[in-house]
């Protein structure tokens, strides 16, 4: 077995929320790959929950890259297997939108890239710096960026929430990404918008600096709820540990070795 130069704590979550029938969310938890993902579907019982849980089961069978950029190939060929079925489902049902918005990590050896399309969001803490890796793909943000409405005009825009790129809806999968190098302790946070919605980029850097990677996720969801959780709610987090310096460290104990260089957090 070859050693990798990383360990992986991962904790994950998901709740309905206080307001919706039914969770349109999915995420899938491939340490083992190096392959974490959120999506969050739109289009309701028969389009949302179809395309998460579809580009969910097309990227479970990633299996083992060679190379980050083998990893990277091996995880856009899974997307786009999952664009076209859900293209299909969409036909299935008289061309009603059936998508997803959609977050990806991948790590192999010391190199990571972030994936993703539309408006679910990733954020690195590292070395005390928390910040958004996304960029949201929404028509609010597009605004912003071409200097046709202001900070403040965004937040009440009455289209805020229109987003503009999502797999499965245009003719390919559109994405965009962030490659980087892993450090020592850095901690990824994966979530669909209806984290966001709710919970405020402070108290998510407050959650990831304190508690373990499954007692964050817990908290943040428990937050949401506690506000109204409007929308599904999805958060992973995934903290990174360099081999040689969690090895003169303590694992912790509600931690499980999968077998081949990644620690689970039990929930």
């Amino acid at each position: 077995m070859i050693e990798t130069a990383f360990l992986f704590e991962t904790g994950a979550g998901s709740d309905t929320g206080v307001v919706r029938d039914h969770n349109e969310d999915a995420y899938l938890d491939l340490g083992e790959a190096g392959v974490w993902v959120v999506a969050d579907g739109m289009g309701g019982h028969e389009a949302g929950e179809f395309a998460s849980a579809a580009i969910r089961d097309s990227v479970a069978s990633v299996g083992r890259a060679v190379s980050p950029q083998d990893l990277q190939a091996r995880f856009m060929d899974r997307l786009a297997r999952a664009h076209t079925t859900i293209q299909a489902q969409s036909q299935r049902l008289g061309g009603a939108t059936v998508g997803a918005t959609l977050v990806a990590l991948l790590a192999f050896d010391r190199h990571f890239v972030c994936i993703w399309s539309g408006d679910s969001r990733i954020y690195l803490l590292r070395q005390g710096q928390f910040r958004q890796v996304t960029m949201d793909h929404t028509e609010v943000n597009e605004l912003l960026r071409n200097g046709a409405i202001t900070p403040e005009q965004a937040q009440t825009w009455p289209r805020r929430n229109v987003i503009t790129r999502a797999i499965g809806v245009h003719a390919r999968p559109m994405t965009d990404e962030v490659p980087g190098a892993l450090m020592h302790g850095d901690v990824f946070l994966l979530c669909s918008d209806g984290l966001t919605e709710h919970v405020e980029d402070a108290e998510m850097f407050d959650a990831l600096s304190r508690m373990d990677p499954q007692d964050a996720c817990n908290h943040l969801i428990s937050l949401t709820l506690a506000r109204g959780a409007r929308d599904n709610v999805t958060v992973m987090v995934v903290r990174c540990l360099d081999r040689r310096a969690a090895s003169e460290t303590l694992v912790p104990q509600n931690a499980r070795h999968t077998g081949r260089d990644e620690w689970h957090v039990e929930a």
